[in-house]
């Protein structure tokens, strides 16, 4: 998709209603739907986290960052995700979380995101967080810097290749909690994108195709 039309979509968005749990539980596994469903969160004491699904213009087209995280010891390590993290004290709401947060870890000024829509959040069991998304995006060219201590590697994904129905997929996986476990997949520049990141892209996948309608 040309950034051109990407813009053109954002007062569609902007204005359609989100899809909510409905499109993330399209991509998450059957154990964890039935884990959230019976589930009382707010008895947990969840923490606070927000992340940023930033899209830019590369070569005329449409893009979003992805990060894989470094390897270690914890639930979502080298796991593919959005730029983001857990929230400081210093932050005034979630929003600036996830811009201080993508700033840390992929090097966008904070006043270079446009932010477009808060989606729906997600309760991360494993790691006990509640998590917000957001939509934003970037005129200026980005020049992405990793964070050394937490990023492997920055993943630069088409639009085009998020919105293609070939990009869903099933794939079993090992993590620290569950063993040859069968997960919905997003797989996105030869990587595997899965668990709450995929649940996040589904949202996004989902309004992208409804304004596309219109």
């Amino acid at each position: 998709m040309k950034f051109t039309e990407f813009l053109d979509l954002i007062p569609k968005i902007n204005n359609l209603p989100l899809p909510g749990k409905k499109a993330q539980f399209e991509m998450a596994p059957m154990e964890r739907i039935k884990e959230l469903k019976e589930t009382d969160i707010d008895a947990l004491n969840p923490r606070q986290a927000a992340v940023m699904a930033l899209f830019y213009e590369k070569d005329n087209a449409a893009y979003i960052i992805l990060i894989l995280r470094k390897t270690y010891k914890g639930v979502h390590s080298n796991q593919v995700g959005f730029p983001g993290g857990k929230v400081e004290p210093e932050d005034k709401n979630l929003l600036e979380t996830a811009m201080r947060e993508t700033f840390e870890e992929v090097g966008v000024a904070i006043e270079d995101m446009i932010s477009i829509k808060k989606l729906t959040n997600i309760y991360i069991p494993p790691s006990n967080f509640w998590v917000q998304s957001f939509i934003g995006y970037m005129t200026k060219k980005p020049d992405f810097i990793a964070q050394d201590d937490e990023v492997e590697a920055l993943i630069e994904v088409p639009l085009s290749e998020l919105l293609s129905p070939t990009s869903v997929g099933v794939h079993r996986i090992t993590t620290s909690y569950a063993v040859d476990l069968e997960v919905p997949i997003f797989r996105l520049q030869d990587h595997v994108v899965w668990g709450a990141t995929a649940m996040m892209l589904s949202e996004i996948k989902e309004l992208f195709n409804k304004a596309l309608e219109e």
